[in-house]
């Protein structure tokens, strides 16, 4: 079998992020901090920052703003060749306003129209996309349009068809569905078989109705994608990972948290780390350091190196400070 180009390939949107700090309201804001946002890039770009070899594919407008998204993820290690230009000049933006209690952090999505939500099969350069060990999705695509559903169905079609692994992150938003029950009956068919299912415990009970035990519902999960391994976060108290029936459990790493956008891509980026070296089990204890690292860094990709990675791992409170 011919070596892959890549060992994680994905598509998704990229967005420009403007956030306002804590304390400060998005009603009276005069400057912003200028980001970049993509639950799919994040997680390819963590394992870029790891060491593996990835790509990223969408479609952004050739203007500045545009080459802002490109140029950013390229920073970070990511192939971005599978990028089409369109000639359109809509990317999606989010606003973040900070918050410590008693408020909570505010994210307003604008979405609508962008070049990503018209992508077209045509547009997606597939042997790019398919030439990885692995392809790594999540729902937050699939509901942007009916373009974007039809192209994350034809990639996980033809990456079955291909023999090429698939890795999806069910990743819930309530406001891109119109209903729950949409949500479920669009995503479950899109779930079956995968290599790895990424589903938070909320999105669990919420979108799939499964109920019990947090150790019942990973397992019902299972049963009701067939996936060969699962991976369900539950916020503070960690995350399960089942695997040929055997359940793991790590616990969440105390942490400051910073910047809470982002932790649930920094996890998958962890399991995916440890899956690509042929260990789920220790893919779980990485994601847990992963989604710490994610909380505590302003950003969305999780800037870190193998090195520190397994320092972190094996360091349940490591030093204030590193001379």
């Amino acid at each position: 079998m011919l070596e892959k180009r890549f060992d994680v390939t994905t598509i998704g949107e990229g967005s420009i992020r403007l956030s306002v700090g804590e304390g400060r309201r998005l009603n009276t804001a005069s400057e912003f901090q200028v980001g970049i946002s993509g639950a799919e890039a994040n997680v390819v770009g963590g394992l870029s920052r790891l060491g593996w070899k990835t790509s990223w594919i969408s479609s952004l407008p050739e203007t500045p703003v545009g080459k802002r998204i490109r140029n950013e993820y390229r920073s970070h290690g990511i192939n971005v060749e599978g990028i089409y230009w369109s000639q359109g000049s809509r990317v999606a933006t989010l606003f973040v306003e900070y918050a410590k209690q008693p408020r909570s952090t505010k994210v307003i999505f604008d979405r609508e129209n962008t070049c990503f939500t018209k992508i077209t099969s045509e547009q997606v350069n597939w042997e790019y996309l398919l030439d990885s060990k692995i392809i790594h999705l999540t729902g937050i695509t699939v509901p942007l349009s009916e373009n974007t559903l039809q192209i994350a169905r034809e990639a996980i079609e033809k990456a079955h068809r291909n023999d090429v692994k698939v890795s999806f992150d069910v990743n819930y938003r309530n406001n891109l569905w119109s209903s729950k029950e949409k949500a479920c009956n669009t995503l479950l068919p899109m779930i079956q078989n995968v290599e790895i299912l990424f589903c938070n415990k909320r999105d669990a009970q919420t979108v799939f109705n499964c109920s019990g035990t947090d150790e019942e519902i990973i397992k019902e999960l299972q049963i009701l994608s067939n996936a060969n391994k699962v991976v369900m976060s539950r916020g503070s108290e960690g995350a399960m990972g089942l695997e040929n029936g055997k359940i793991y459990s790590e616990q969440a790493r105390d942490v400051v948290i910073i910047d809470r956008i982002g932790a649930g891509d920094g996890l998958a980026a962890g399991v995916l780390h440890g899956w690509l070296q042929g260990d789920f089990a220790k893919g779980l204890k990485y994601g847990m350091v992963t989604s710490a690292l994610a909380l505590s860094q302003y950003g969305e990709i999780v800037n870190t190196n193998v090195e520190e990675l397994n320092q972190l791992l094996g360091e349940k409170k490591p030093d204030d400070i590193v001379r």
